[in-house]
């Protein structure tokens, strides 16, 4: 069974969420530790949302990126 991106990093954002709340628990709300862990969270919670805002390629976008060279995917500055 193979996993898009979206699922690992939910995995991830899940793993790092049960961490802070672990460390806020051991080390108290206001400590720098239980900062951080959120910190953490938010940082994967970010990069899933920047994740699902990428669109995604068409085939002619992926097949240039396989084949620069090809005709059908030059591009002219003018």
């Amino acid at each position: 069974m193979t996993t898009t991106p979206a699922e690992n990093i939910e995995t991830k954002i899940e793993q790092e969420l049960e961490s802070a709340r672990a460390v806020c628990d051991a080390k108290g709300a206001a400590s720098g530790e239980c900062a951080a862990a959120w910190d953490a969270v938010e940082e994967l919670q970010a990069e899933a949302s920047h994740q699902k805002q990428q669109k995604p390629k068409n085939s002619l976008e992926k097949y240039c990126d396989d084949n620069p060279d090809a005709a059908e995917c030059r591009i002219y500055d003018e």
